[in-house]
């Protein structure tokens, strides 16, 4: 009977309930207090996973993907939801770990945000959320641009919000930077509808598979996909467009961090995954040469992001300098455009969707146990002071280098292993792996190793009242982290059946 359920139809409609509700939590949450608003997101994370799991375990067992025309009018006046494996995976993904940042970095907000803004806060969440679900979702160019924007305004909401200046001129110049991307992506867009007339997924991918082949448009095209591409590219964080990180996540509340670089940038990866494979087609997108860009830029990301990193004077700058270097490594599989590298990609986007949350949250707290002090003068012995905030980013370090046991490890492995079938690329890849795990290893092991120099002070320690919330959520995220490292074969099969298809029109 269970089977029946999962198997019918009547789950199709899971993905439009979950983004209705957002929209219409995002409502709510206005006439509410902080703490149902609060509350209310969290019913709303809950709900939402619990409908994209459902969709994934329907398409699990159905072996199939589906469209799901609202309202049941087809193109131009309908608009299209298309599930497959991946697109309710990384829906389930993303909700989860927005649900551990809200809950670790609950104090946090108490504290950096004001009482009577803080229902504004779970509102900006819930934007986030609908815009990630929209993006993981849509079978429909001009939807996922309109699903940006909303998202580019949540995101700079949930950095401003904090009483602070430094915020507000972090967010204006992630606005600045994500405006650039924005206006790229709808120029790409806009010229591909003027070869091709169309904006579904399926219809744009026949018409410019045709327009590429015909051979009258391969201007136009290149124009087009270089400028789609490099929207998402710019905000995602590739190198050279990474140096918003440090301000953006670096003065934002843990929470509000954690989002942005756990989710957010992977919510805009995905999409470019989604307009390579389903719109311009990859066969049409190899052609270009384009991948070679992605590739070279995504080295050279994996490279300074992590010296800009061993550069960095404070925890939370380091930290987002990582995060560079992390996006550097999907971007040079996505150039290597493989269908080995594509699962490393995706590997790795779980990989750094679970750690890189545990590492701002834990900073965070290892911050307040150090009485603000961000600079590693101050957080010497930071460990001591707050045992499970210093074991957390331990275990984050860990995953980013890529010890065995951490999905970290993992990853780097299949990116190494798929740099295999490029015989005139392998050694570059194989290096740029090297150097960048030896980079890694000294600014997490370094700042580590300050963390747990000093000697133990009992009075000092965070009591472990304050912090429940906190370890909870973030030994949930280090816990799965390890389940997946130690069994990664359930997942690594799910990316292979989801790839296959997610290429199916």
């Amino acid at each position: 009977m269970l089977r029946d359920l999962f198997a019918s139809d009547f789950i199709h409609n899971f993905p439009l309930f979950a983004i209705i509700l957002c929209l219409l939590c995002a409502v709510i949450s206005f006439v509410l207090q902080g703490g149902g608003a609060r509350k209310l997101t969290y019913i709303l994370i809950l709900t939402g996973m619990t409908l994209n799991g459902s969709v994934l375990l329907h398409n699990l067992i159905t072996g199939e993907r589906f469209t799901y025309m609202m309202g049941h009018f087809p193109a131009p006046w309908g608009n299209e939801i298309a599930a497959g494996l991946l697109e309710p995976a990384f829906a389930l993904l993303f909700g989860a770990v927005i649900l551990c940042s809200i809950t670790a970095g609950k104090n946090r907000i108490f504290t950096d945000v004001r009482a009577d803004k803080q229902h504004f806060y779970y509102i900006l969440v819930d934007l986030a959320q609908v815009a990630m679900l929209a993006l993981c979702y849509t079978n429909d160019i001009f939807t996922g641009y309109v699903f940006i924007e909303i998202c580019t305004l949540a995101s700079c909401g949930l950095l401003m919000i904090r009483n602070a200046g430094k915020p507000l001129v972090a967010a204006t110049r992630y606005m600045i930077f994500n405006l650039i991307g924005s206006g790229m992506f709808l120029m790409g867009i806009t010229m591909l509808y003027g070869v091709t007339g169309h904006l579904l997924f399926p219809q744009l991918q026949q018409a410019a598979a045709s327009a590429w082949n015909s051979g009258a448009y391969h201007g136009i095209m290149i124009i087009s996909i270089g400028l789609t591409v490099s929207g998402l590219a710019i905000k995602s964080g590739l190198f050279p467009f990474h140096f918003w990180m440090p301000d953006t996540y670096g003065t934002a509340t843990p929470a509000s961090s954690a989002i942005l670089s756990g989710v957010i940038s992977k919510g805009y990866i995905f999409l470019l995954i989604k307009i390579i494979y389903r719109v311009y087609g990859h066969s049409v997108f190899m052609e270009t040469g384009i991948q070679n860009v992605l590739f070279l830029f995504g080295i050279a990301g994996m490279i300074v992001g992590s010296i800009s990193a061993i550069r960095a004077g404070t925890i939370t700058k380091m930290t987002a300098f990582s995060s560079a270097a992390q996006i550097g490594y999907i971007f040079m599989g996505i150039g290597m455009g493989t269908r080995a590298a594509m699962i490393a990609v995706f590997f790795h986007i779980c990989a750094h969707a679970i750690t890189k949350p545990v590492l701002f949250l834990s900073g965070g707290a290892l911050i307040d146990a150090s009485w603000g002090g961000r600079d590693f003068a101050s957080l010497r012995g930071a460990a001591h002071r707050n045992p499970a905030a210093g074991l957390a980013f331990l275990c984050g370090s860990l995953s980013m280098i890529g010890f065995p046991i951490f999905t970290g490890f993992i990853s780097k492995l299949y990116f190494a292993l798929s740099a295999f079938a490029f015989p005139h690329k392998s050694m570059l890849v194989l290096l740029a792996l090297a150097v960048s795990t030896i980079l890694n290893v000294i600014y997490f092991m370094y700042v580590s190793v300050i963390l747990y120099t000093g000697s133990p002070d009992p009075a000092k320690r965070v009591g472990v009242g304050r912090q429940k919330a906190f370890a909870a959520a973030v030994f949930l995220l280090i816990l799965v982290n390890v389940a997946i490292g130690l069994h990664s074969q359930p997942l690594t099969g799910l990316f292979e059946s989801g790839l296959d298809l997610f290429l199916q029109s």
